[in-house]
């Protein structure tokens, strides 16, 4: 587990890039936190500067969008989907297990 910042310092629709062993998005999205792989997979653009609709992030370069729970996108361009990772808030402090959710389950 990272720490990635106190809850205070994340606002709700908001986003903050933070650096693993590859760049991750941690997100503050209908009341919970999600964290995702920074990079868009259409292309090399930062999820963190995207747009932040619901539980959807939208990539600034292209519009793809991807799903905040999931990771995967929800329209073209993008066609392949971003690991998401394990977000725990303790004591005000949001951390981000950085093994990916799909590697943490197999």
């Amino acid at each position: 587990m990272i720490r990635a910042c106190d809850v205070a310092d994340l606002p709700e629709g908001e986003a903050i890039r933070i650096v693993a062993h590859v760049p991750i998005s941690v997100f503050h999205a209908e009341g919970e936190y999600f964290a995702i792989d920074d990079t868009c997979t259409h292309q090399d653009a930062s999820l963190a500067d995207g747009w932040v609709e619901g539980c959807f992030v939208e990539c600034p370069l292209h519009a793809a969008q991807f799903d905040l729970r999931t990771g995967l996108p929800s329209c073209l361009p993008a066609k392949k989907p971003v690991r998401t990772y394990p977000v725990v808030v303790t004591d005000g402090v949001i951390f981000v297990d950085t093994v990916p959710a799909l590697e943490a389950a197999g």
